[in-house]
């Protein structure tokens, strides 16, 4: 029977075979490790989305379209993707506790350090930088929660997770948007780098070491290559990775885009009140917590399914010209999003068999790089034909994202 972890070691420890100790509600070390995972999510989105309300700035200021400001996003999401198949094979041997900790702290410093970038071209280098640092981060973060939570909780814990990566990615935009208002963007990238690194610190303070982490010295290509087809041969597990490309593809479209049209002709809103709408991801920490509990009691896929078809509710609505609609819109789209997304990496930890740090690997790289391509493509949408091709283009991928989710829920019904 699992036993619930009530002495903490200071070093990162390896389980003894066959036996598990999981984290379990009530227990001191089960809180400790809630907590310090949702400051990896936070810190982690409030560093890699705080630029996001600045690209018509950095479009402005540096001379470049939307599309190439949209760059000092993308290529901090293209190069995570990367960094996180590498990341997952190096947690292998380095551990998973380790890694997180490194990757929070050496990304607080980049951040810092591109409030001082005096060119545009630095500026993208050091965010490249940040997007491979950062790596050692999420799908790190998945497999940790998947080897140490009791599996009757990780659908709540994995809520709760998502819910600091939703709360992460409000803060870094709002408070950079409100703080560039006010002291322009320099000095308000730096107070985000300085939140990141205390986050990191607090981090390393509370998360328990690993219990049931299997350390493996050495790197072996041939056993990482193993692992990563497995799952890939895993009947299910290739739709849910649809699902994080398309879904996120999606999500960062409309949020990338929706600020060049809200600070033009009508809308007009000057930095704070852009900022201020992304205070909508309250709405995502209450569903991607709401959705993990959910899951575990009704049904997962059918969560899912209905978590994609409100994302795909909310796009359509930011077709209306009102900005009431469009505020509810991106409201119902990020409620939408982050309950899917939190329903579909904890089926990860779920569907996959050993090497649960791989799996979630190849989800993150799915999700990053549905985030770098599709939000760079959606500024060709957006060029050429404006939002409602923007929008066109996030429907189809979300129709694709429940198609494939149908599939997945089939195909593991099958199965077991």
């Amino acid at each position: 029977m699992p036993t619930s972890v009530h002495a903490v070691k200071t070093s990162e420890t390896a389980a003894t075979p066959g036996q598990k100790h999981y984290l379990t509600r009530g227990a001191g070390a089960y809180r400790r490790a809630s907590l310090a995972l949702f400051l990896s999510g936070f810190s982690t989105f409030s560093l890699l989305y705080c630029v996001q309300p600045l690209l018509p700035i950095f479009s402005q200021g540096f001379a470049v379209s939307p599309a190439e400001s949209s760059l000092s996003l993308s290529l901090s999401t293209g190069f995570l993707a990367v960094a996180i198949v590498c990341a997952a094979a190096v947690s292998e041997g380095l551990g998973r506790r380790s890694l997180m900790s490194i990757s929070l702290v050496g990304a607080a410093l980049l951040t810092i350090a591109t409030a001082f970038a005096p060119n545009w071209h630095l500026l993208l280098v050091i965010r490249a930088l940040q997007g491979l640092v950062l790596g050692g981060v999420p799908a790190v973060a998945m497999a940790y929660l998947a080897e140490e939570i009791d599996p009757r909780g990780l659908g709540a814990t994995m809520g709760l997770y998502v819910g600091g990566t939703a709360f992460g990615g409000m803060s870094g935009r709002v408070l950079t948007g409100i703080l560039a208002e006010y002291l322009t963007w320099r000095p308000a990238l730096f107070i985000i780098g300085a939140i990141g690194l205390a986050a990191a610190i607090g981090f390393i303070a509370l998360l328990p070491p690993s219990r049931n982490f299997v350390r493996r010295p050495g790197f072996d290509p041939r056993f990482h290559a193993k692992a990563w087809l497995g799952h890939l041969r895993n009947p299910a597990l290739p739709f849910i990775f649809a699902i994080a490309f398309l879904a996120m593809g999606s999500f960062v479209t409309i949020y990338n885009y929706a600020g060049f049209r809200l600070v033009a002709p009508p809308y007009g809103l000057n930095q704070t009140e852009l900022g201020l709408i992304f205070t909508v991801y309250l709405f995502g920490i209450g569903a991607s917590s709401i959705g993990g509990l959910l899951g575990d009691r009704i049904g997962h896929f059918s969560v899912l399914l209905f978590g994609l078809a409100l994302t795909a509710a909310g796009s359509a609505l930011t077709l209306f010209a009102s900005l009431p609609a469009i505020i509810l819109g991106i409201i119902v789209l990020t409620t939408g999003f982050f309950m899917s997304h939190s329903i579909a990496s904890g089926l990860v930890g779920k569907l996959a068999h050993g090497t649960k740090g791989h799996a979630s690997s190849l989800y993150m790289l799915a999700y990053y790089v549905g985030s770098s391509l599709m939000g760079s493509a959606g500024g060709w949408f957006f060029a050429v034909e404006g939002w409602a091709a923007v929008v066109i283009f996030t429907l189809a991928m979300l129709a694709l994202a429940f198609v494939s989710a149908c599939l997945a829920q089939h195909l593991a019904r099958r199965k077991a």
